[in-house]
């Protein structure tokens, strides 16, 4: 195994070419022309100061070689100082508008950012790390602003050395051509490390990016990991993942650290040839000794701006490279993917799935020309073994998933047409673990209705069970959920979740029923707040109690991607089938006659 392992490009990435990440970056600033205008000026103004400063100097020192005076000198420091202070409130300002339009362009472009990752389908979080995203969001947008303001350092002095090449080609013609010809040298050397620092450069991002999806997960399952004493194994799989950043860093590094060494020896060799040469044309009279020394200073002027580009090398890649990643983001296509964006009326739940072939990959076929009607107020249960569908019928009614072949009708209306974000405002969706977010009850519950007042929470909540739940609660509705809901019960943890259907009034539900145990006054709890719902809507419910699948008015049986039996409770266990062999292995045991007479068997034992 290489150091690079783990490495590769994402699918969604993308290559783009120089010119196209400058058209894409420039757009960017499309809304900060203003500013860009008066950095323009700041720029300008900056170079023609810069230049001045050795020009000043070298005809201070022609004036001064014959006969110095107190007052020749003290105007020459004062010039300077003059000169110095312009430099100074100069780049105070270019900067200050700098920083400020860079931020406002990094504002914007993790605002896109996020709301790309946001807009992805669940698909797109099956195959790529949620981590890696994140990394993206954060920190690549970050360097990307540092991209900006290091370009701009550099553009004001390559700015510059323009002007001063213009006095320069003024004052002695051979020398400025001879200060020339070193500059192809020092760019041929300097375009040498691009392609390499790119490289380089992107596999650093991309260590980086492991090491940040590494935490991520670490921290996000923690508590497995504590349950099972498995701290050692998360450092372990930490530090191979640090390590690898490490390495792949201390490369680049390497790599990077050849380039300002490399073309401050030829700047060296450049600055000697020169010494020489002016020397020589000083001491027959062709140049004065001010104009020598001007050319000494001005070949510094030219190579800084290379040298200095060179210097912040890594940077400017780095933010390149933060560029490509976070546009490739922006860029990647959608697996869901709309015909049309129509508007969505209130809906009356009909859902029929046509000859319908779905598949998460191309060597994993789930449905095949599956076919199901649901009529709207039906309340349809879902059974089967794992891996039977039924969790993809569910996500494919939520438009999580792009199906391949056939039609999903919702309404009559093909769901490819729907403007998914008013249809999904009419979805009702409990998983088999309840996400909760940080807040309390009362924020979770009104997620999906922030205007819902406090009161109609309440009333509410005191609607299931008399309300007893919120007694188990410390503050009632107002009590800290924790992270994830770490501070509920996974009974309270559904019930939170219930609610929050239930107060966005959803024309389709789809509850994905959690397996865990819990005690039979919470499942009553849980029943209660259930049949609200299911009064109001289609309800399609992937079922692992007895409980929500006798309230189902029709049982579907999968086996495979395929229905395999349909009907209810009673006359499906009594034709003997798949579903009674279900029933006898899951559900039976949760059944009120089972338990009475487990009770009988262990008093008579």
């Amino acid at each position: 195994m290489g150091f690079f392992t783990g490495l590769a490009d994402e699918k969604y990435d993308r290559q783009y070419t120089d010119r196209e990440l400058t058209r894409r970056i420039f757009s960017y600033f499309d809304s900060q022309r203003r500013r860009l205008t008066w950095i323009t000026l700041f720029v300008i103004a900056l170079a023609i100061v810069g230049a001045a400063l050795p020009i000043v100097v070298s005809r201070m020192i022609d004036m001064l070689k014959d006969q110095p005076t107190y007052s020749a000198i003290s105007l020459v420091g004062l010039v300077v100082l003059l000169i110095g202070i312009g430099l100074w409130g100069l780049n105070w300002a270019r900067r200050s508008l700098v920083v400020r339009a860079v931020g406002d362009v990094v504002l914007d472009l993790r605002a896109r950012a996020f709301r790309a990752a946001a807009e992805h389908d669940l698909s797109f979080y099956d195959q790529f790390s949620s981590g890696r995203v994140v990394s993206r969001i954060t920190s690549d947008t970050n360097d990307f602003g540092q991209l900006i303001v290091i370009v701009t350092d550099v553009g004001a002095q390559f700015v510059r050395a323009i002007l001063l090449g213009i006095v320069l080609f003024r004052t002695d013609v051979k020398l400025t051509l001879l200060l020339i010809a070193f500059l192809p040298f020092i760019f041929a050397v300097a375009l040498g490390f691009r392609a390499m620092a790119r490289r380089v450069t992107k596999r650093g991002m991309k260590a980086m990016a492991d090491v940040n999806a590494a935490i991520k997960e670490t921290i996000s399952g923690i508590a497995i990991a504590k349950n099972f004493r498995q701290e050692k194994s998360i450092f372990e799989s930490f530090a191979e993942s640090n390590q690898q950043s490490y390495r792949v860093n201390v490369q680049r590094g390497f790599i990077l650290s050849l380039v300002f060494p490399t073309l401050n020896a030829l700047s060296g060799i450049f600055v000697g040839i020169l010494v020489y040469t002016g020397g020589m044309s000083a001491a027959q009279g062709i140049v004065t000794v001010g104009a020598w020394y001007l050319f000494i200073m001005s070949l510094d002027e030219f190579f800084f701006p290379v040298l200095n580009l060179s210097a912040f090398w890594a940077q400017i890649q780095a933010g390149l490279s933060a560029a490509e990643r976070v546009f490739a983001l922006i860029d990647a296509d959608p697996n869901v993917v709309q015909t049309d964006s129509k508007s969505v009326p209130p809906l009356k739940g009909e859902i029929f799935f046509d000859d319908l072939n779905f598949r998460y990959t191309d060597k994993e076929p789930i449905l095949s020309r599956f076919s199901l009607h649901i009529r709207p107020g039906e309340t349809l249960a879902l059974v089967g073994h794992t891996g039977a569908g039924k969790s993809s019928i569910a996500k494919l009614i939520a438009r999580f998933y792009e199906f391949q072949e056939g039609r999903l009708l919702i309404d009559k209306n093909d769901i490819r047409e729907f403007n998914l974000t008013q249809y999904r405002k009419q979805l009702g969706i409990v998983s088999q673990a309840p996400f909760l977010f940080s807040g309390t009850v009362a924020d979770n519950i009104r997620y999906a209705a922030p205007e819902a007042p406090e009161a109609e929470i309440l009333q509410m909540a005191r609607s299931i069970g008399d309300g007893e739940w919120l007694e188990t609660l410390p503050h009632g509705i107002q009590s800290e959920v924790g992270e994830r809901g770490a501070h509920l019960s996974m009974g309270q943890r559904q019930l939170v979740a219930l609610m929050r259907v239930l107060m966005q009034r959803p024309a389709i539900f789809i509850l994905d029923e959690a397996t865990a145990s819990i005690d039979p006054f919470t499942e009553w709890q849980i029943q209660q707040a259930l049949n609200l719902i299911l009064k109001k809507s289609t309800s399609i419910l992937i079922a692992h109690r007895l409980s929500t699948v006798k309230a189902a008015d029709r049982i579907v049986v999968m086996d495979k991607g395929s229905i395999i039996e349909e009907g209810n409770h009673n006359d499906l266990l009594a034709s003997s089938g798949h579903y009674a062999t279900l029933y006898n292995t899951y559900f039976r045991h949760q059944s009120l006659a089972y338990v009475e007479k487990a009770k009988e068997f262990i008093g008579n034992d």
